[in-house]
């Protein structure tokens, strides 16, 4: 696979399956070393929970180290989540 001048590649359609269909939408997740094309449907709903315990601890949680505490946890989460299918 080559990237355009433009950044654009093209998945081949074996690779693209049923999962991403016409129209559907994606999410980019970028690691240091990779990135992961996803379905936006499964990442959102691998989310949920994080965001809705992000907006109770809102108040508690308030300092540049929290929020990288933060973002540690959920990178964690998806690496987890990755070993696991």
């Amino acid at each position: 696979m080559k990237f355009s001048s433009k950044g654009q590649i093209v998945i081949p359609k074996d690779l693209r399956g049923n999962i991403f269909t016409e129209g559907s939408q994606a999410a980019i997740v970028a690691y240091s070393d990779h990135i992961e094309i996803r379905p936006l449907s499964y990442v959102l709903g691998k989310l949920e929970c994080a965001l809705a315990s992000e907006n109770s601890f809102a108040k508690e949680w308030d300092s540049p180290d929290d929020d990288q505490a933060w973002e540690n946890l959920l990178e964690h989460a998806m690496e987890n989540q990755q070993t696991e299918e």
